[in-house]
């Protein structure tokens, strides 16, 4: 099994918290992980998948905590909401007696927004969160995970040499765990097994769902626009639905880690910010692809969805790089009245760092023209750079880094 980077995180909290939660999308590791740790440090695991143990759980909290005692990991915790309140009261009452309140609970969920909703009306400032994404590059080539920098040297050092066509082959593959430990399964087979799973599983649990066929077709729109500004009235009208039904499945796909949205940078206007429309992004692309009928790099290569891909590929790995670690910064895009757009711009502190993303190997001065026009009034810029399908980095004619999406 592949080590996440992750673990070093849980494990800080596990140190400081007595509450530690888990989150994340279907299958990307949280069990593994769980069961690694109830291993190695002595946790009891139970699972709320299981139908006995989740009635216990929703029937009598109190008696379901007392019957496996702590430390406790509990699976699936979205499947039992009350839990909560029960688990808020027993680490209230060891704070209380003055007992070592750390390392108590360790809770899990493919849910997030529940899980946080819970979080926040019962045990603020008392859990630490982490979340699980797909494995990243780092994570599977075995490399130690670094925050990404426009840093040529690095890159140098950490490109695989992957081609244009591998880089497609990676797309199309994606990043779920499965895949890269069993070399066996058949991408195609596990997606599919995967999208039928997850509306029949999560998504029924959280809306009254009278047409499974009309979501799974919401999703692939959706999946088409990755990498795109979000149009809600596009999308209402290529699936056949109403704004109420858009809203209520979008916050579907965000709370089951499915996609995320990117907002627009506007310096400290917030207000600004939240009047434009935000980005889409599959948090893998190998779902995207499988859900946009992409079966192989090839395929992929000569897509109009080319370009979307790789730059929901990119991005995607460079968050990863920071959210591993739980760094504070922010994420946007950018685009401006004349239509000039940045691809990813990562704020931290009163910096910004402008990154384009390109599904080519060759870099124009036209490819770089919006970063070199940027010029924004709250922050200062620190850095500039292009990531694309290169094998190895290279400085262009502007004296722009191009850094290889392989050494992300």
């Amino acid at each position: 099994m592949i080590p996440r980077t992750a673990l070093s995180l849980i494990e800080l909290y596990l140190r400081n918290k007595p509450v530690t939660l888990i989150t994340g999308a279907r299958q990307t590791g949280k069990t593994f992980i769980c069961r690694d740790i109830a291993n190695r440090l002595g946790f009891r695991y139970v699972t709320l998948a299981d139908r006995q143990d989740r009635a216990l759980a929703n029937s009598d909290p109190d008696a379901f905590l007392q019957t496996y005692g702590f430390p406790l990991i509990i699976d699936e915790v979205q499947n039992a909401p009350v839990l909560f309140d029960s688990i808020e009261a027993v680490v209230d009452r060891a704070i209380y007696e003055e007992k070592d309140a750390k390392r108590m609970f360790i809770l899990t969920g493919s849910q997030s927004y529940r899980l946080m909703e819970c979080v926040s009306q019962s045990m603020s400032g008392r859990v630490g969160i982490v979340n699980i994404s797909p494995l990243s590059q780092s994570e599977i080539a075995g490399r130690e995970e670094v925050p990404f920098a426009s840093d040529l040297t690095v890159a140098a050092k950490r490109c695989d040499g992957r081609d244009s066509m591998g880089m497609m082959n990676s797309i199309v593959t994606g990043c779920f765990p499965e895949l890269h430990n069993d070399s066996t399964l058949s991408p195609w087979a596990f997606y599919s097994d995967y999208v039928d799973s997850y509306i029949a599983r999560d998504v029924m649990e959280i809306v009254n769902l009278k047409d499974q066929l009309k979501f799974f077709n919401f999703m692939q729109v959706m999946a088409s626009m990755t990498g795109q500004e979000l149009v809600k009235e596009t999308i209402c009208d290529a699936v056949g639905i109403n704004g109420r039904t858009f809203n209520e499945w979008l916050c579907v796909l965000v709370a089951g880690d499915i996609i995320h949205l990117l907002q627009p940078y506007s310096g400290v206007s917030t207000v600004k910010r939240v009047s434009k429309r935000p980005k889409i992004y599959f948090r893998d692309t190998g779902l995207a692809c499988y859900l946009s009928r992409i079966a192989d790099g090839p395929t992929l290569s000569s897509s109009y969805l080319k370009g979307p891909m790789t730059e929901t590929y990119i991005v995607n790995e460079i968050m990863k790089t920071y959210d591993n670690r739980k760094e504070n910064v922010a994420f946007y895009y950018y685009r401006d009245s004349a239509n000039g757009e940045i691809d990813l711009l990562i704020q931290k502190g009163g910096s910004l760092s402008l990154i384009e993303c390109k599904a080519g190997v060759d870099i124009s001065p036209e490819d770089t023209g919006s970063m070199r026009r940027f010029a924004p009034k709250d922050d200062s810029v620190s850095s500039k750079c292009v990531v694309c399908l290169t094998p190895k980095p290279y400085v262009t004619k502007d004296g722009t880094p191009v850094i290889p999406a392989s050494s992300i």
